[in-house]
C-alpha cells in the first residue's frame, strides 16, 4: 500500500469516527436552542454555550484531522504540540489543553471556570464573534478564508462537518438565563 493511500484511509477513518462521535451535535436535541427563541442581533452580554462547546466543539479540536500545507497532507489535532497546545503550541492566541476532561455541569461555577475544559472554551471564545461565524477566526482560520493559518487548510469547505459544528455554535448565542 502506498503512503498516500494509507494517509487517505487514515483520513477517512478519522472523519468517520468524528461523525459518529458528534452525531448528536447541532440541529436538534437537548443541546439545541428552542425554535421559539429569537435572539436579537449581537449585543453586549450574549454568550456562547459551554455545554455545546464541551460536547461538540472540544472533540473537533482533539480529533486527528488531515492538514494540508504546501501540497503535503499530514494528520494532526488542533490541540497538538506545535499547533495550539497550551504548553508547546505555536498557534497564536488560541491555546488548548488536549487532555481536558469533561466537566460535570452540576459543579459550582468557580470549579467549572478552573477546569482545563473551561480554559479551552474561554480561549475559543477569544477567536469567535458571538452571533457572527463568518467574522470569527475560529471558523475562518481552518478554512484559510481571508486570514493566514500557519497550520494550513484544515476544513476543505464550509460544508465540512466540523466547520458546520463551529458555525452552528457561534451563530446561536445562548438565550438569557441559560448556559
Amino acid at each position: 500500500m502506498t503512503p498516500r493511500r494509507s494517509l487517505t484511509r487514515a483520513s477517512a477513518a478519522a472523519a468517520a469516527a468524528l461523525a459518529s462521535l458528534l452525531a448528536g451535535c447541532g440541529g436538534g436535541g437537548a443541546l439545541d436552542n428552542p425554535d421559539d427563541v429569537r435572539n436579537p442581533g449581537v449585543v453586549g452580554g450574549q454568550k456562547l454555550s459551554f455545554v455545546y462547546f464541551q460536547r461538540c466543539i472540544n472533540p473537533v479540536l482533539n480529533t486527528p484531522l488531515p492538514v494540508l500545507i504546501n501540497g503535503t497532507t499530514t494528520i494532526n489535532t488542533c490541540a497538538a504540540a506545535g499547533c495550539h497546545d497550551n504548553g508547546t503550541g505555536t498557534g497564536g492566541a488560541l491555546r488548548l489543553f488536549g487532555a481536558a476532561a469533561d466537566v460535570a455541569l452540576n459543579l459550582a461555577p468557580e470549579a467549572i471556570r478552573q477546569s482545563d475544559m473551561y480554559k479551552n472554551f474561554y480561549s475559543s471564545l477569544g477567536e469567535s464573534v458571538v452571533g457572527s461565524p463568518e467574522q470569527s477566526r475560529m471558523l475562518n482560520k481552518p478554512l484559510v478564508r481571508g486570514v493566514l493559518h500557519g497550520g494550513g487548510l484544515i476544513f476543505t469547505s464550509p460544508d465540512d462537518p466540523s466547520a458546520r459544528l463551529i458555525r452552528y455554535w457561534i451563530s446561536r448565542p445562548v438565550p438569557a438565563g441559560r448556559s
